[in-house]
């Protein structure tokens, strides 16, 4: 993406994450691409449009924060989102008697949908510039600290007034690395129930080798419905709520699909940094990217074996290793897309291009940006280094060590309180000792039973042993952990067997040694426990590690970046259109349906059909296995009314649009507002897109809206679903 006066006057139509307030600068650029609706039917605050049919999928803590989308395809809130988005889920309702994982689930009535505690759907209400309000109270002279308390304030403030007396939700957030500010205001649901999904081996058709790659048969999808009280209110799951009465929902395409067709995604796209320098850039190849591919290899590699070996363990594993695997293959591919793609370059051109426009300008924050983004991405470096080490091979490898940390720290702060310090002398002489009230820790055996109920101790003493001593053989020495030092010393490497003497004399190591605490709770035992020492020391560490880069520092590095983006956006106004990066907010983006050439002599169609489902079957591979209803089915033919003009089962196809983590489930939808797909994966040869967006080979890998529509009818005989979809022929 060349951010620079030399790039073109008008935005290229498949690049940007738009703001749907502010989609009217684009609507002729949108035309031309086929769409032949108006601004107002994608966003309209007075009037049901599209806006209202999307969803956000998250988690009751974290409300605002959208781990996919999802859409609303029936006046009765019936939800599409992808296989991945609902796999946990299926996962933790799924056992050896009822392996939903390995069969697909179907509920056939509205009695038989499972509810999901926790889980939350978030539908925009409005949305509102209100730059000038945050920065009312902002001066360039603040310190960074100074003029983060005054945004808390003002967005505080912003928040509560946008909200009060309404059920709605309100969160302000920065833009353009904290040059614009918007509010948004949601609607959140907390009943969401799973309504159902295909077995495994079509929802993640192809696995790990066909994961971020085109071409794709993956029937990747999922669904929920989202229930409210009997009045239409947000309210936690009930046997009295009743089904969602949406504003809008999205009619479901069976039609015919045509390469250069009009699409437009829409959704919560999580992260970008298209604002990166190549200061920044070299941190993310050569630290993040690495690091993180290296040391999950050590831990997807043990996960496979384990999983392989058992049903149980294969339940247990299946959404944790779907998502250390997910972005393990993701930083792999980015690095080789950067490189591929000479993106190092790229960025060093277009800072040279800010210099030499910063030389002229009269304020100095522009000149010294660069200089302050260099120094502080040098400074942090080995920071960030090791705190890579202590999270992907300690804290976030095995489980039992970071949840013995946190566990332990909360048990020992409920037995302090109820069991204070002894008193002084003269008061016990006077009989003045306080009492010891008994411990009472039954609040945490819900979440206790939530972490072992996917646990398995030997699985993770494995991964325990591996990762120690992986982390011990490649992190500097000077920022080793301290149990490492004495534990190689002891066991002259022996990982495996200082690891057994660690979970043996834990009462974190299983369930049943933690159940016997709780029983007879007392802190002498948490002081003792090699497991909660043990992730004390690395939790610590890798706080302490944040305070070592010095304040100032940080501070420089947060007002160069600001700058810097400031820089960018007056270089461009007026010549170009621009999308601040996504940030888990609602956001629109419109190209065309296309296929490409990745590399020399190879030349991708836009579709695929079913007829590459049963060429890539392969038995002795998991990740390649195909139902046998669906080899009958696809044998006689049995296409239903969803097969394209030459006969044959749509599967799958790619689109210019721009996407990343959080759109998965997108809906994506044709000029006339019908959903023809969903879409759930970029292709490797452009993953460099979240930093750098490449024009000729950025596509959006989409699950067609007619291969769901027949696995629903055809293959589940769901025509319960069906009968209260607009299905749109």
């Amino acid at each position: 993406m060349t951010l620079m006066v030399l790039a073109p006057s008008v935005a290229r139509a498949d690049e940007g994450m738009w703001l749907l307030s502010l989609i009217g600068k684009n609507y002729d650029d949108m035309r031309r691409a086929g769409f032949q609706l108006t601004p107002e039917d994608i966003y309209s605050v007075n009037q049901s449009c599209l806006k209202d049919a999307i969803v956000g999928l998250g988690n009751a803590g974290r409300p605002f924060w959208h781990f996919c989308t999802g859409e609303i395809i029936s006046s009765k809130g019936l939800v599409s989102t992808n296989h991945h988005c609902g796999y946990g889920k299926l996962q933790e309702h799924s056992t050896v008697e009822h392996d939903y994982l390995r069969d697909g689930f179907w509920a056939y009535t509205m009695e038989q949908e499972l509810p999901n505690p926790g889980l939350t759907a978030s539908i925009l209400v409005r949305m509102e510039d209100v730059t000038a309000q945050v920065m009312q109270s902002i001066t360039d002279d603040m310190s960074e600290s100074d003029r983060a308390a005054a945004l808390k304030r003002a967005c505080k403030e912003i928040e509560e007034k946008a909200v009060e007396g309404t059920q709605y939700a309100a969160q302000v957030k920065p833009m353009f690395n904290g040059n614009q500010f918007f509010l948004f205001v949601h609607i959140i649901y907390h009943d969401v129930r799973l309504v159902g999904a295909p077995p495994s081996s079509m929802g993640k058709f192809g696995g790990d080798t066909d994961n971020w790659s085109w071409p794709r048969h993956t029937c990747d999808f999922s669904m929920f419905r989202i229930y409210t009280a009997p009045d239409g209110s947000p309210a936690d799951y009930s046997k009295d709520n009743v089904p969602l009465k949406p504003k809008h929902h999205l009619p479901v395409s069976a039609g015919e699909l045509n390469d250069g067709d009009f699409a437009m995604v829409m959704g919560f796209p999580g992260t970008t940094n298209r604002f990166l320098t190549s200061y920044g850039l070299a941190e993310t190849m050569d630290v993040t990217n690495k690091l993180r591919y290296e040391i999950r290899t050590v831990k997807i590699n043990i996960l496979r074996e384990e999983m392989a070996a058992d049903q149980a363990t294969r339940i247990k594993y299946a959404s944790k290793y779907a998502s250390c695997s997910n972005y393990w293959k993701y930083s792999n591919e980015q690095n080789k897309a950067l490189r591929n793609l000479n993106t190092m370059e790229v960025k060093q051109a277009v800072e040279q291009e800010y210099s030499d426009w910063a030389r002229f300008q009269r304020n100095p924050k522009y000149n010294d940006a660069l200089g302050l983004i260099r120094e502080g991405y040098a400074a942090r470096r080995d920071v960030e280094e090791a705190q890579q080490y202590l999270y992907e091979g300690i804290l976030g490898g095995p489980e039992a060590v970071l949840f013995a940390a946190q566990m332990g720290r909360a048990f020992k702060a409920r037995i302090e309180a109820a069991q204070p310090e002894p008193k002084g002398i003269v008061q016990k002489a006077k009989g003045m000792v306080s009492k010891k009230e008994p411990v009472d820790l039954s609040a945490y055996r819900p979440r206790i039973a939530a972490f072992y109920k996917d646990y398995d101790e030997q699985v993770d003493r494995r991964l325990s042993a591996a990762l120690f001593g992986y982390v011990y053989a490649h992190i500097a020495a000077d920022q080793c952990p301290q149990f490492l030092l004495k534990a190689q010393k002891k066991y002259k490497g022996d990982w495996t067997k200082y690891v057994d003497d660690l979970y043996k004399k834990s009462l974190f190591a299983n369930q049943e040694s933690l159940a016997k605490f709780l029983d007879k709770p007392n802190a002498k035992d948490l002081d003792d426990d090699p497991l909660v020492k043990v992730g004390t020391e690395v939790l610590e560490q890798y706080i302490a590690l944040n305070g070592s880069v010095p304040r100032q520092t940080t501070e420089s590095l947060q007002r160069g970046i600001r700058s810097f983006t400031d820089g960018i956006l007056q270089i461009n106004d007026g010549k170009r259109l621009m999308a601040p990066d996504a940030n888990s907010t609602i956001r629109l983006t419109y190209g065309n349906v296309m296929s490409y050439e990745p590399k020399d002599g190879v030349s991708y169609h836009y579709y695929t059909t079913m007829d590459g489902i049963i060429q890539k079957e392969d038995p002795e591979n998991s990740e390649f296995n195909v139902p046998e209803r669906l080899k009958k089915l696809y044998k006689e033919k049995n296409f239903g009314s969803y097969a394209n003009r030459k006969g044959e089962m749509p599967a799958c196809f790619i689109t210019n649009n721009d996407i990343t983590g959080g759109n998965s489930g997108s809906p994506v939808i044709n000029g006339k507002g019908v959903l023809i797909g969903l879409a759930f994966d970029g292709n490797s040869e452009a993953m460099s897109g979240d930093i750098d967006f490449e024009e000729n080979l950025q596509r959006c890998i989409c699950l067609d809206s007619r291969y769901m529509l027949w696995v629903i009818d055809v293959y589940a005989g769901a025509k319960n679903l069906i009968a209260e979809m607009d299905i749109v022929r």
